[in-house]
């Protein structure tokens, strides 16, 4: 398995993983379109975010994540925010989202500006919770409210 930065031509797989996970996780249908606009516009300006893939031996997208970026005025630095996570099913406890992860914090410490990595989490995925956990990663202090007017 190798982890590479997303290029535009990782664009279905990333769309087909995104419209997967609203699917399992809220049971939600995405119009495919606007997803698919959304991917595209990360290829467009970097700073909106970036992605990294996991490939297989034969080169098959198998796991994606996106990096977006959240300014902090009390670290005077960049919060990376860790969405859209992925890992097809046939390689889920495989280590697919332990090497994305390391890829991402491995960058994030060598920019040197970058003061933390966050993600969000539904309360009831027991086995996510776990495996950030088993990473180093803790339960922040906060809960998320939102409005949405998209979706």
């Amino acid at each position: 398995m190798q982890i590479r930065r997303g290029q535009p031509g990782d664009r279905d797989a990333l769309v087909a993983f995104n419209l997967a996970m609203a699917r399992e996780t809220e049971g939600r249908e995405l119009d495919r379109k606007t997803v698919n606009a959304g991917v595209a516009a990360v290829f467009q300006s970097e700073d909106r975010g970036f992605y990294l893939v996991a490939t297989s031996t034969d080169n098959k997208i198998v796991g994606g994540l996106l990096i977006t970026y959240e300014w902090s005025d009390w670290r005077n630095g960049v919060i990376w925010w860790i969405q859209s996570v992925y890992v097809e099913p046939g390689w889920r406890r495989r280590g697919v989202y332990r090497r994305l992860y390391e890829a991402v914090k491995t960058d994030a410490l060598e920019r040197g500006s970058v003061a933390g990595i966050r993600l969000y989490v539904e309360r009831e995925n027991a086995v996510a919770h776990s495996v950030y956990e088993s990473l180093g990663m803790k339960l922040a202090h906060y809960d998320m409210y939102e409005v949405d007017f998209v979706l």
